[in-house]
């Protein structure tokens, strides 16, 4: 069943939210999406009466299997645009993002197998985040955040979980990229701000806004 833009945008967001287990409420749409609660609601019916979600106006909304299906569909194609864009196009990881939003709902059955052949079947895109396979599987992938790392322990960068341009670009001038190892100094117990070394360089603070969206390695 063809889905509109505005439909996938939906299906991808309650995905996010609930991770597909725990049940999304109208609100936390209407937030991630920017859009009024009245029309959220309108589109929760529209998608429950496709059978891509159970939605009760007290819970929230979930998405069914087909819905599930359907969002990690897209997130399948949105994740290897991304790898094909700073792969293969040379674009910065702070520059993919909007773009492969508008590439990723290309309705092409065989569009998405044979990019993810063409790219040599990545596991992870450019941000770490893990890559659906076609089959819906999703690969082991990091899941601690930094600002849980212990003093004097070190990681490696496996992924970030804000992939905003601000952010990225944040990173860029820390030279923190995937795969950069971090070590923590000192925590400030007052704010839970972090000083930590990057690749072994000098000591550097850092806030607890940008511990908590690294995810890393230990180890």
């Amino acid at each position: 069943m063809k889905k509109t833009y505005s439909e996938e945008n939906y299906l991808k967001a309650i995905y996010h939210i609930g991770k597909s287990e725990n049940k999304v409420s109208p609100k936390a749409i209407s937030d991630a999406l920017g859009n009024n609660p009245a029309s959220v609601i309108d589109m929760l019916k529209k998608l429950q009466d496709k059978d891509l979600i159970t939605y009760d106006k007290v819970q929230g909304a979930i998405l069914s299997s087909a819905g599930e299906a359907a969002a990690l569909d897209i997130i399948r194609k949105h994740r290897l645009w991304e790898v094909f864009l700073v792969e293969k196009l040379h674009y910065d990881w702070d520059e993919v993002h909007d773009i492969a939003e508008q590439l990723e709902h290309i309705h092409d059955e065989q569009l998405a197998k044979k990019l993810d052949d063409f790219l040599g079947n990545p596991a992870f895109d450019p941000h770490g985040d893990p890559i659906p396979a076609q089959n819906g599987k999703m690969p082991v992938y990091a899941n601690k955040r930094l600002s849980e790392v212990d003093v004097n322990q070190s990681c490696k960068v496996g992924s970030v979980r804000d992939t905003s341009t601000p952010f990225l670009k944040y990173l860029k001038q820390l030279n923190v990229s995937l795969g950069s190892t971090i070590r923590v100094i000192e925590k400030m117990e007052f704010d839970q701000s972090m000083t930590i070394t990057i690749d072994g360089g000098e000591p550097k603070s850092v806030s607890s806004k940008m511990t908590d969206n690294i995810l890393v390695i230990l180890g």
